[in-house]
């Protein structure tokens, strides 16, 4: 068993601009996102039989299936769940529809393997930062607020990725399993 998701991978893709800067001088108590871990999430899968692993390779390409290389704009920060309980810092993605295409077709179909639906609406966003408490809230959600339309750049989606998740005290590290190409 391993704990998995698919995801496509941004990484060192993503130019914040001097966003994380603004942010850390509110002091604010959070924990930012790795580059090498920024990802958009897909789907997460939960504990996974790794005997699973190739009908999961099979279904990734069924969801994909017409989808060629295509670019995404990241725009606008937001929070989860809301304004009066942060707990996720994150950045959206402009025209997000061939991303939720992808993603309603591995729920779907993932779903005839066992994986449990999605309750919530899917929501194109790559997490920046957790954050840990309500220290200074107000003044990083002054950053937020402000930052609600600001744009950055674009990246060329080519390819999404099942991943395994492993936590440890010092953040998840994360393991490619299979890459698929659009």
């Amino acid at each position: 068993m391993f704990r998995g998701f698919i995801s496509i991978d941004i990484g060192k893709a993503l130019e914040l601009n001097g966003l994380i800067e603004e942010i850390e001088r509110t002091g604010a108590d959070l924990k930012f996102v790795e580059n090498e871990n920024i990802h958009l999430t897909l789907k997460f899968l939960g504990d996974t039989k790794e005997e699973l692993i190739e009908e999961i390779k099979g279904i990734m390409a069924e969801s994909v299936k017409g989808i060629e290389p295509f670019k995404i704009k990241f725009k606008g920060l937001g929070v989860f769940p809301n304004q009066k309980y942060l707990r996720v810092i994150w950045i959206g993605i402009e025209e997000p529809s061939k991303i939720e295409k992808i993603a309603r077709n591995l729920d779907e179909k993932l779903s005839d393997l066992g994986f449990k639906k999605d309750e919530h609406e899917f929501s194109s966003h790559i997490t920046i930062a957790r954050v840990k408490s309500a220290r200074n809230k107000d003044k990083m959600y002054q950053i937020i607020d402000k930052a609600k339309g600001r744009e950055f750049n674009e990246f060329e989606v080519r390819e999404i990725s099942l991943k395994k998740s492993q936590l440890t005290p010092n953040g998840p590290i994360y393991t490619t399993i299979h890459t698929l190409p659009l």
